[in-house]
């Protein structure tokens, strides 16, 4: 008979799993590492290994992760969907790859080797080439029906190509790409909304939302990475192996990773696994790992499964990203537009290869929320290029001695009375003229996605500022070639190229100077959206609310911030200086000549899109209206002026239908781009259709 300390401490253990499974799976808040939650599945497993007459069926070990939450219809998958061994040293993948050899007594094999995506694993059923179901792996038996979100994701394909076996089902990845997820916190800073943490719990979250239109706005993307269920029906046969699989997917219409390769031994395996190491940032999406596979279908038929995972692959993780360390203090950072930006200030811990000192805090209402303190034993992520910050701090190790923290009365770089309003999360400082702020408008102005003026960095913006060579945006232009040189480490090299970046950079289109302007809630897409409505920046600076909150997606706080930028008569100097510098701050047309609004086709028409359309994507078909003058909006509203109707149209349609808005088909939108149309046969016209 077990020793009652063992019963007690494998007792005590699958509580603890079980929990933080609840808190990752079910709520998608973590409250420790990844590397932690590995280490107390690993003692636990080692525990039962070792006393295997104690394993129950509720062990933590025995299943995958949460059953489904509250508001979404349960799915049983016909095949379970099973999490993966986990490797996080060579050893421990070659102690993987000799045990499946053993099994295989010898045979030789091939290895599919797949990013391991940092998302949330779904599964897709097809019956006769039509998407009907997709779910949640939810704990790999029963998951959660989330068919109406999937269907928003546009890299799912709502019917394949192809001859598709009767029944089909598939697994992948759903994720949301960094851009999404560094453009869904702008637009959150720039309403003074709390921060998203990371891209991972984020699309989790977006997948899990009841309503899909909020799902639909995330601009998620999947990666098919396995076959499931078939029934094959008289169909087609599908392959007898992992990785003609994922080729027949393709060929299906199914997304799947161009980074996927075939290995036939361990040191392929370990070189890949290196360069990515080295290159997993430079990814548009979180990668966390590599998965191998054991390539034939047959040999995974022999290799089987033990517990609850599959013996015929194993991820192979990259190191953690998250670390425990202290919180020494909390100082202020003053951003562009005035906002009081509080940061940690940490003991250096290494975070994914990296040596962090400090972290983001967003506001005091996230640190309020967090309960984070002065003085406390804290989480801090990094994940891809997502500035470190503070998940959460780690209450058990508090002594009393830690302090809150309170935002300070005033600005602590220009002393200025700070405010605060009360349907914002930030305090600012109101003066236009505090030196941080300058500093931050001035890096954000010459950044990659502004005027993208190569060869000034931070440490340059800092210099000019210092040395009083420029005292606004504007001033950069009147630059000399002896006043750079006059500069420690500015030679003539670097001094000649800044000089050639900044004239290049007078030729930014329009959208790329509002952008870099700095103006307060008006961010990349934004600008875009106003570039497209004010033919000029003496135009737009003319706006009135009226004029701007017409505007299909500029609500009236977007638009107070436009009109207030333009009141200000600084900023209205900044103009004046940039235009004598011979910035172009209007619309050009081919011929290089001002473009107004009455030369573009769509000027003033709003369009929304439904379904797939044969001939265009949805973001080719956007930028295309964009291009012509006409504008684009996720939802239909009265401002709406037609609604394209593609194959498989969503909600859209009846929200048109109910508002009169016109509708359209994809020959007349195509027509309305001056693109031939594809003489479609459509049976009914689009108002008859059920929505």
């Amino acid at each position: 008979m077990a020793d009652r300390g063992i019963v007690e401490e494998l007792e005590r253990l699958r509580k603890e799993v079980s929990f933080h499974d609840y808190r990752y799976h079910a709520l998608d808040h973590p409250l420790i590492s990844d590397a932690e939650y590995d280490r107390l599945m690993s003692s636990l497993r080692e525990m039962e290994a070792e006393h295997p007459e104690l394993v129950t069926p509720d062990s933590p070990t025995q299943r995958v992760g949460a059953g489904p939450v509250e508001g979404f219809d349960e799915v049983r998958h016909v095949r379970p969907m099973l999490s993966l061994a986990n490797a996080f040293e060579y050893q421990e993948l070659e102690a993987w790859h000799n045990r499946v050899t053993q099994l295989l007594e010898g045979a030789g094999f091939q290895m599919v080797c797949e990013l391991k995506i940092d998302g949330l694993a779904v599964s897709l059923t097809y019956e006769n080439g039509s998407l009907v179901r997709g779910a949640t792996r939810g704990d790999g038996f029963r998951g959660e029906d989330v068919t109406a979100n999937l269907r928003t994701v546009r890299s799912i394909p709502l019917g394949l190509q192809g001859r598709p076996p009767r029944v089909l089902e598939v697994r992948g990845e759903v994720y949301m790409p960094a851009e999404s997820f560094r453009r869904l916190n702008e637009e959150r800073q720039g309403r003074g909304e709390p921060l998203y943490a990371n891209p991972r719990n984020t699309c989790a979250g977006s997948v899990r939302q009841l309503d899909p239109r909020i799902t639909a706005s995330r601009n998620l993307e999947i990666f098919v990475y396995s076959l499931g269920h078939t029934e094959n029906g008289g169909s087609r046969s599908m392959p007898d192996n992992h990785w003609d699989s994922l080729l027949a997917l393709q060929e299906l219409g199914f997304r799947t990773n161009p980074h996927n390769v075939v290995c036939t031994d361990l040191e392929q395996v370990e070189d890949l696994y290196r360069s990515w190491l080295e290159r997993r940032h430079d990814l548009p999406y979180a990668a966390d790992g590599i998965v191998v596979k054991v390539n034939p279908f047959a040999f995974q038929d022999v290799l089987g499964y033990v517990g609850r995972e599959p013996r015929w692959a194993i991820a192979y993780k990259f190191p953690a990203e998250r670390a425990v360390t202290r919180l020494l203090g909390i100082g202020i950072n003053v951003g562009r537009t005035g906002s009081l930006n509080p940061f940690a200030m940490l003991e250096p811990v290494n975070v994914g290869g990296a040596t962090v000192k400090m972290a983001t805090l967003h506001n005091e209402e996230d640190i309020r929320r967090k309960d984070i303190r002065e003085g406390d034993w804290v989480v801090v992520e990094r994940a891809g290029e997502v500035i470190p910050q503070i998940v959460e701090p780690v209450l058990e190790r508090r002594t009393g001695e830690e302090r809150e923290f309170s935002m300070p009365d005033r600005c602590p770089v220009c002393a200025a009375p700070v405010v605060k309003l009360e349907d914002e999360a930030m305090h600012r400082c109101p003066n236009v003229s505090c030196p941080a702020q300058f500093f931050e408008l001035l890096k954000h102005f010459v950044s990659k996605g502004a005027m993208d003026i190569d060869g000034l960095g931070e440490r340059w913006c800092r210099i000019l500022i210092d040395q009083g060579l420029v005292a606004d945006v504007a001033g950069l232009y009147s630059l000399k070639a002896e006043q750079l040189l006059e500069l420690e480490r500015m030679g003539e090299k670097l001094a000649s190229r800044v000089l050639e970046n900044l004239e290049r950079s007078k030729e930014r289109p329009l959208s790329r100077v509002i952008y870099a302007l700095g103006i307060f809630h008006v961010g990349s897409e934004m600008a875009d959206l106003l570039a497209q409505r004010y033919v000029s920046l003496d135009q737009l600076a003319e706006a009135t609310l009226e004029d701007l909150t017409s505007i299909p997606g500029i609500g009236p706080k977007i638009a107070e911030s436009i009109v207030e930028y333009f009141t200000v008569e600084r900023n209205l100097e900044v103009m004046r200086k940039l235009r004598e510098a011979g910035v172009r701050l209007f619309r050009e047309t081919a011929d290089g000549g001002a473009q107004g609004e009455a030369d573009l086709p769509l000027n003033g028409l709003s369009f929304v899109l439904t379904g797939t359309l044969s001939s265009l994507s949805r973001s080719q078909a956007e930028s295309r209206v964009k291009e012509l003058g006409g504008a684009t909006s996720p939802n239909v509203t009265r401002k709406t002026s037609y609604l394209v109707v593609g194959q498989d149209p969503g909600s859209k349609l009846a929200s048109a239908q109910r508002l009169g808005t016109e509708l359209l088909d994809e020959d007349a939108f195509l027509k309305l781009l001056g693109l031939k149309p594809l003489g479609l046969k459509l049976l009914g016209e689009p108002a008859q259709r059920a929505p």
